[in-house]
């Protein structure tokens, strides 16, 4: 009998965390559903999860805090017994120039999609070097690797992301866990829908396959990393966006 798999999803109430979820269910794995503030929207992806035939749960945690990532990882590991996958999702905005940027809105933005991605990986790391395996799976951006203006706080973050990701994935490779980053260009998603049309129409104008990209299709690119068929494959980053970054 083959074991299932444990997953963990951070920010996987909408958007790519979400089809992520769905898409690692669907390969059936146990996904947790981990959201900050939106509980209804998770509970609401563990209810299709689970409509389909799928094993799923919700799980409250600010990853920007890191009292709240070690209790909640390791209240994961004691319940299921394992954590295979891990992918580092969650992440906010405040967009802003450089020269008007709040300090705030620079803190807030590292706090969680930098910090946030050190936080989970500084206790799920133990759990999976211990059980001498594991996937994990970290959210950069086009951002991160080109830049972009009016995200100085969001680049710097999703730069860091892959530096993280370089340096976990040289420091676990010995003990079978794999690190691998992601790094998406404009998808589908809330985020992106609160753009204006304007925007919007730029933004294509910078893509060769002409169009945004679908959050499914990020997700099955996260299911091949985190599937055994990526075994070989660590330390590196993964460009999903339509050829903005060649």
């Amino acid at each position: 009998m083959i074991q299932e798999k444990i997953a963990v999803v951070t920010g996987a109430s909408r958007g790519i965390g979400k089809a992520i979820a769905l898409k690692l269910a669907s390969m059936d794995m146990t996904v947790i559903v981990n959201y900050a503030g939106s509980k209804e929207k998770a509970e609401n992806v563990v209810k299709e999860i689970e409509e389909k035939g799928g094993r799923a749960e919700a799980v409250q945690c600010d990853v920007a805090d890191f009292a709240q990532c070690q209790r909640m990882i390791e209240d994961v590991h004691k319940r299921y017994g394992s954590i295979d996958v891990f992918v580092n999702n969650a992440g906010i905005t405040r967009d802003g120039l450089v020269m008007v940027m709040k300090e705030e809105d620079f803190d807030d933005v590292i706090a969680t999609n930098l910090k946030g991605t050190f936080n989970c990986i500084r206790f799920v790391s133990r759990i999976m070097m211990k059980q001498r395996h594991g996937k994990i799976i970290n959210m950069s951006s086009v951002s991160g690797v080109a830049g972009n203006a009016g995200q100085v706080n969001y680049s710097a973050a999703k730069a860091g992301v892959i530096g993280i990701t370089k340096s976990m994935a040289r420091e676990l490779a010995s003990r079978n866990v794999n690190v691998n980053a992601i790094a998406p260009g404009f998808i589908e998603t809330d985020m992106t829908g609160a753009l204006s049309e304007k925007v919007k129409e730029q933004a294509v104008s910078q893509i060769p396959l002409g169009r945004f990209g679908k959050a499914e299709e990020v997700a099955e690119l996260a299911g091949f990393l985190a599937g055994d068929k990526s075994n070989y494959i660590t330390g590196q980053v993964f460009h999903i966006d339509g050829g903005m970054v060649i």
